[in-house]
């Protein structure tokens, strides 16, 4: 089955769980239908297999398991996956929530500031449109006041003509659109300014709320709210802890009745840790913010009392001294409606977390555990468990370990710091509990074991683990197949990838630790790349262009041109070594002649031989031939 037809058919089931829910009277998001087909397949006691394709049969068993889960109204697990789903759907990390929210805002704008842009006004009473539209800009941008209401309109007016009368509209309509968009940037700021530094004197500030008065109010309430809730969470994961480990042993008795549902006990703890954590996300955020608050209050007060003293008792300012401190305090403003909006984001969230526990709160009601709780003896909380394990005596010992690595904080740098597993709960009490999620103590030691780091809440605890770690590592991965909400609260996405929520994508590291993922990838070269033709021995100053031909030209005066730098042109005493010439002889050769043969030719008759008889010249060649020479001298003859 191609990659198509695979996400095709889980849409397909996706689509269908939610009709049969919605049909039951039960709406789901297809988020949370997602997140239960994915559980519902890795849960060992279903029998469902990542390996091969799902047959007709399997798809219909597949939808009714995550039917019948999503329809369970008593199941504390169901809401431990909708907390997390919810809580990823609508949680943002601070820096990306502002980015979007600016992104948001300016976008609704978009149309008006487009609409002041591309305005071709001509007559007066275009022109007038105009300057109104500006003005409903400027507040809409500000969100100092409403456009509606006359007064507002009325002061942002005066402001806006004290710094842009409506005789320059003539040349902003001159302006390119990226230049206009820029002068309503600037406009807004100063305008913003002198608002606010008017509501700070008692002249002015018609629509603007104090909003330093709400985030002072607002943020201690929030964080007390916060603070209130994580003791209440964690006081019941301590009841329900104890519960756990008191009928955990009591359950183990041939015949025993323990009178709880173990099951339930166990996922509403991890419905408490669950809440416990979002909350601690939750309140590190409005701590941060309230941080913040208390940095712009500082800068609000420096900004006014440096505006007061340039413009107290002066008739006329400069305008490059007072404009960039209006757009400072518009700034500072800003930052202001920021944390408003953020601190409004966090409080829906923490009121709608409590919708997510109401089941094991009714489950387990004060009434029905109180007798099993005085059964249990003493409930201790995730405080004292730390503390009764910090003594000395349940410090482990790495003698008795040979193959072991142990850690401690007056051997480690950051000790504090180091990445623990499963989010620093017992891996020893998640096995033998089966899923009990309680608190492990640094002080007891840190077993480094395949590069990851494990932290104990007993010495007990941490000598059965280091004696059989790929077992205990193996069986918290079963337990988290089934229990799937365990992969979130453990971080245990490197191992089950299939479940890692959308907001690691957006914002990794904030709440769980992003997993290690590959993937096979390519990459194209072009063919035929563009040549950059740079010159480098161009050169555009005119003044280095004559430097260059006065070296030159020295250059030309000197004696050893070859031997000359560009750095070494300006030396007048220039001294090169050089070797001395070497007496030398050379064979030459000799000149040489060889003796020819001397001609010799002999005429006879020429005297003639008689009147009577007619001349006979006879030519005789007397020459001797070059062998017969040759020879005679070898042999000492002359020839």
């Amino acid at each position: 089955m191609s990659r198509a037809q695979a996400e095709s058919v889980i849409k397909n089931i996706i689509r269908e769980i939610a009709q049969q829910c919605a049909s039951r009277g039960q709406a789901v998001s297809e988020t949370l239908v997602a997140f239960m087909v994915k559980a519902v397949v890795l849960d060992p006691t279903n029998d469902f297999s990542t390996d091969k394709t799902l047959t007709r049969d399997d798809v219909q068993k597949l939808i009714k398991l995550c039917v019948d889960k999503l329809m369970d109204t008593k199941s504390p697990s169901l809401d431990t996956i909708k907390m997390q789903v919810f809580f990823d759907m609508n949680y943002t990390a601070r820096r990306e929530f502002l980015e979007e929210h600016h992104r948001i805002m300016k976008s609704r704008l978009m149309p008006v500031m487009r609409e002041i842009t591309d305005s071709r006004a001509r007559t007066r009473d275009e022109l007038d449109s105009l300057y109104r539209k500006i003005v409903s800009a400027v507040l809409l941008q500000s969100g100092l006041g409403s456009p509606t209401d006359i007064n507002v309109v009325r002061e942002a007016t005066a402001a806006l003509q004290s710094v842009f009368p409506q005789s320059e509209l003539g040349a902003f309509m001159q302006m390119p659109r990226k230049d206009k968009e820029r002068h309503l940037q600037e406009l807004t700021a100063i305008v913003s300014g002198i608002r606010l530094f008017n509501k700070d004197c008692g002249k002015g500030g018609e629509g603007i709320d104090d909003l330093p008065s709400f985030l002072n109010e607002g943020i201690p309430a929030t964080t007390h709210s916060l603070d209130e809730e994580i003791g209440r969470v964690q006081e019941t994961a301590a009841q329900y802890a104890a519960l756990i480990e008191s009928l955990a042993v009591k359950a183990q008795k041939p015949g025993a009745d323990v009178g709880l549902s173990l099951e339930l006990l166990r996922e509403s703890l991890i419905n408490c840790r669950q809440a416990e954590v979002f909350l601690k996300v939750l309140l590190s955020d409005v701590i941060r913010s309230a941080d913040q608050v208390e940095q712009l209050m500082q800068q609000l007060q420096a900004r006014l009392e440096q505006l007061q003293n340039t413009v107290q008792s002066k008739t006329a300012v400069p305008t490059a001294q007072v404009y960039p401190q209006f757009v400072h305090l518009s700034e500072i403003w800003s930052g202001f409606q920021d944390e408003m909006v953020l601190l409004s984001v966090l409080t829906n969230i923490l009121n709608n977390l409590d919708a997510f526990s109401r089941v094991h709160r009714d489950l387990f009601k004060p009434d029905i555990v109180a007798p099993f709780l005085e059964e249990a003896g003493e409930v201790r909380s995730d405080q004292q468990r730390l503390e009764a394990s910090s003594d000395p005596a349940e410090r482990v010992n790495p003698a008795d370990f040979r193959d072991r690595e142990w850690l401690f904080p007056e051997t480690t740098k950051n000790y504090s710091r180091l990445p623990v597993m499963y989010r620093g709960y017992c891996a020893w009490a998640l096995v033998v509990f089966d899923r009990l999620l309680i608190p492990g103590n640094p002080s007891v030691g840190i077993l480094h074991y395949r590069n990851n780091y494990f932290i104990f809440s007993s010495r007990k605890a941490a000598y059965e683990f280091a004696n059989q770690p790929d077992e205990f590592i193996a069986s918290v991965a079963n337990a988290a197949r089934r229990s799937p909400e365990l992969i979130q609260i453990l971080e245990l996405h490197s191992q089950f990838a299939a479940l890692t929520p959308h907001s690691q994508s957006r914002d990794a590291g904030k709440m769980i630790e992003k997993p290690v993922t590959k993937c096979d990838a390519q990459t194209e070269t072009d063919t035929h790349f563009m040549d950059t033709n740079i010159v480098k021995s161009y050169e555009w100053n005119e003044w280095e262009l004559r430097r260059k031909a006065i070296k030159l030209a020295n250059l030309r005066t000197k004696v050893t041109h070859s031997q000359q730098t560009n750095l070494s042109n300006l030396r007048r005493d220039n001294v090169a070594q050089v070797y001395p010439p070497k007496d030398q002889e050379t064979q030459t050769k000799r000149d040489g002649h060889t003796s020819v043969p001397k001609p010799s030719v002999f005429y006879a008759g020429l005297r003639g031989m008689g009147m009577s008889e007619p001349t006979d010249v006879d030519k005789l060649d007397l020459t001797v031939p070059v062998e017969q020479q040759v020879l005679g001298s070898n042999n000492g003859r002359p020839s």
